[in-house]
């Protein structure tokens, strides 16, 4: 059977659209041989990335904006997926075509525009979601990256619950307890300290890195001298964060250390005393299970996907929101080196339930329903 992929994301990129998009071609082949694999990207495709053997590639529409992105989804894939002779396609994010000749799955990461009201966008962003919402119900097969998501979709997005399926994504090999010998020049580019702690992730509004810099508030004093706090990513232009943590006081001990090269994700895990992740809502969380496969206690909210994902792994607070109980969380693991061990050694079980190898092959198996 043919099988025609949406491509958009195959540039890869920090999002967890991009990874997901990665981590299934890389096993597809091997789970579903009997599948002729071709991913559909748009020409605009600014770096060419090495697809597995025996996945095909091909290129439909132009331009990389709203407008192309939006033409890519309902026009150019479907009807470059129907050009191929495909028996089936799959979006592998939440574009659905309103209209499509062939069957499709489609993976649905989270429902954020709908359940987090400072990210629903503006009128073309509200309508544009309003657009996926009405489409879903087409999808032959629907995915859901969680548990929580599944519960999102069901209540949220008419679907027969039938058709709807959790498939857990995975941290890549490269995350892994093993210091490597590039780990000390990864560091050192970005000059972090022997020690600290470390929050890596996006800074939507959800991600409620303000209220880490608040917590630093309590937590600086013990422990901000020898374990200042590492905030990787590049920050949006309208951020204050920076503002934040100079009128907080807390300042000499924060680092923005600004975007950082997936390839130096695990060097900068490995380095740390324990990932803090406070995000209010996820549709997965690959960032504490990534922290986790490489050996770093985590510290993450007790919301959404997220106390799914990590377990009894992880340092989970209740409420996000409380600084002083986010503080308290900073302090307990830095100064109580028997607890961080113990999530040190549990995050390490819990990472190694996910693979990219399960989710392809749970996914493929998706694929025959459709057959």
């Amino acid at each position: 059977m043919r099988l025609a992929i949406n491509g958009w994301f195959l540039e890869p990129t920090h999002t967890g659209s991009s990874q997901y998009l990665h981590g299934l071609l890389a096993h597809l082949p091997a789970a579903a041989p009997e599948l002729e694999l071709h991913v559909i990207a748009p020409a605009a495709l600014g770096e060419a990335p090495k697809l597995p053997d025996g996945i095909h590639l091909h290129h439909a529409g132009t331009g990389r904006g709203h407008v192309s992105k939006l033409l890519f989804e309902q026009l150019h894939f479907p009807r470059a997926a129907q050009r191929l002779n495909a028996r089936l396609m799959h979006v592998p994010y939440w574009a659905p075509p309103l209209r499509a000749a062939l069957p499709f799955v489609l993976t649905v990461h989270d429902l954020i525009p709908m359940l987090v009201p400072a990210e629903r966008g503006g009128l073309l962003a509200r309508l544009y979601t309003a657009l996926a919402a009405a489409a879903t119900p087409g999808a032959a097969q629907i995915v859901a990256d969680s548990h929580s998501s599944a519960r999102d979709i069901l209540r949220l997005l008419r679907v027969a619950e039938n058709k709807l399926h959790t498939v857990q994504l995975a941290a890549g090999v490269q995350f892994t307890p093993v210091p490597q010998l590039h780990d000390a020049a990864a560091r050192a580019r970005y000059a972090l300290p022997e020690s600290y702690v470390l929050y890596l992730g996006g800074f939507q509004p959800r991600k409620n890195v303000g209220a880490l810099i608040s917590a630093w508030t309590w937590a600086h004093g013990p422990v901000g001298d020898q374990y200042p706090l590492v905030i990787a990513g590049a920050l949006p232009a309208h951020s204050t964060l920076q503002q934040d943590a100079q009128s907080l006081d807390v300042a000499e001990s924060v680092r923005f250390i600004g975007a950082v090269r997936e390839q130096d994700k695990p060097a900068i895990y490995r380095g740390a005393t324990c990932l803090v992740y406070p995000s209010l809502y996820e549709g997965f969380g690959l960032p504490p299970l990534e922290a986790m496969a490489c050996g770093v206690p985590v510290i993450t909210s007790n919301s959404s996907a997220l106390g799914e994902v990590v377990g009894d792994a992880a340092y989970l607070v209740a409420d996000p929101h409380d600084a002083r109980q986010l503080g308290a969380a900073i302090i307990s693991l830095v100064v109580d080196g028997s607890l961080a061990d113990d999530l040190r050694a549990r995050g390490l079980k819990q990472a190694a339930k996910f693979s990219w190898q399960r989710t392809a092959a749970e996914t493929a198996r998706i694929y025959r329903l459709c057959m």
